[in-house]
């Protein structure tokens, strides 16, 4: 039988939330009323050796048991794809095993759900190799989130020609783009360098009104949002292609 939930903080429902979309590996446990732990952190240890560690740990920390949670949160991306994953399938193991309802938040809406009440747009840029970024805009200014542009992957020059008002960029693609940034003048402004990650508290913050709104995923099905295909999947392509034109 689950534990009453009576800590002021506790307010239900409870999500436990995990973003593996970056090298930053971030599992936090979210309420109704608040964020009740989060944990952070950049490792040499990979995302496989130390999210179940992480979510052991901040579940004893906050006393907790699987039968207290409402609900599980995960980032699908973009971002890495080993990182979404591992992050993914963890997950998908520990729904399936409960019984919990599955959430899924995008990488970028929980980046720049970390600066509400923004009067400027807001261009969340994650790092995507190959003289590319994941990118979109949004605006906050009224306390929602509004898709502006979405997701795409792009070089940043191209970006770049969508921005005709200011706007702030936020993401581990600005210390890489700083300079393609900052030719933007006026309209180019550097955010915080603390926001440079999306942190599973502000992916639990939205998943929050997906829970409300019963908007939870097939664990069986769901899969990340990669935007662009891997490299396995390119070279598989290029491979049949080569096939065909041998036959």
């Amino acid at each position: 039988m689950a534990r009453p939930v009576t800590h002021p903080l506790r307010a239900k429902p409870l999500l436990l939330c995990v973003d593996n979309s970056t090298m930053y590996g971030s599992v936090a446990i979210i309420s109704g009323d608040g964020c009740l732990s989060e944990h952070t952190l950049i490792s040499r240890i990979t995302h496989s050796k130390r999210l179940l560690t992480s979510i052991a740990t901040i579940m004893q920390e906050c006393e907790l048991g699987w039968d207290d949670l409402d609900g599980l949160a995960i980032c699908l991306g973009p971002g890495s794809f080993t990182g979404l994953r591992i992050g993914l399938t963890t997950i998908k193991g520990i729904c399936m095993a409960t019984g919990l309802p599955l959430i899924g938040i995008s990488s970028l809406e929980a980046l720049a759900s970390q600066l509400p009440h923004c009067t400027m747009n807001i261009c969340p840029i994650l790092d995507a190799r190959k003289q590319e970024v994941y990118g979109a805009i949004y605006q906050t200014s009224t306390g929602t989130l509004k898709t502006l542009m979405e997701p795409v992957v792009i070089p940043m020059e191209e970006l770049a020609t969508a921005i005709n008002e200011p706007t702030i960029f936020i993401g581990d693609g600005v210390p890489v783009y700083t300079e393609q940034i900052q030719q933007l003048g006026e309209n180019g402004v550097l955010g915080s360098p603390q926001l440079i990650f999306p942190r599973a508290s502000a992916v639990g913050t939205l998943a929050l009104s997906q829970f409300a709104a019963g908007n939870f995923l097939d664990p069986a099905s769901a899969s990340p949002i990669y935007i662009r295909p891997s490299d396995a999947e390119v070279n598989l392509k290029k491979t049949q292609e080569q096939a065909v034109k041998e036959i």
